[in-house]
């Protein structure tokens, strides 16, 4: 069976792309002893609660526009909406490790659900591979600084 590369457009790809930047350049901070290397932590956590609140605001949108949905999965994706941002900002509250450790269930809970969403709801086709490599990306980079933590 032959697999199909689905195009992602260009301008959702670039900011994607552009988006794990910061991800990557800190994880890779958070490996040098020093004075930079608690700030360079705090900041790549930070920067990940961002981003997990702003796919968790994605399902907002979702359920007021995916057609395919009930009322009820509508209500169930408003909901959820707003729980990475929850999660994020009591990881912040935790030790470094712990906040690590929550950043990476919560972009792996959001990329489930965004699975089940596309077998409900129409979305673009693009939409799944583009989420799934942006949180392996992600997820890579966390578990890099998690690594670094734990030295």
């Amino acid at each position: 069976m032959k697999t199909q590369v689905i195009a992602v457009p260009p301008v959702p790809r670039a900011l994607g792309l552009a988006g794990v930047v910061p991800f990557l350049f800190l994880s890779g901070l958070s490996w040098f002893q020093g004075p930079y290397q608690a700030p360079s932590q705090f900041a790549l956590m930070a920067y990940g609660v961002v981003i997990l609140t702003f796919v968790g605001a994605l399902h907002w949108a979702f359920a007021m526009i995916a057609e395919g949905l009930s009322e009820r999965e509508r209500v169930r994706h408003y909901l959820w909406s707003v729980v990475p941002a929850l999660l994020g900002w009591v990881a912040l509250l935790l030790p470094p490790v712990t906040t690590l450790i929550l950043l990476l269930a919560g972009f792996w809970s959001h990329y489930l659900l965004d699975r089940k969403l596309v077998a409900r709801a129409t979305l673009p086709r693009w939409y799944l591979p583009l989420r799934l490599g942006l949180t392996l990306t992600v997820s890579l980079a966390l578990l890099l600084a998690l690594d670094a933590a734990l030295v």
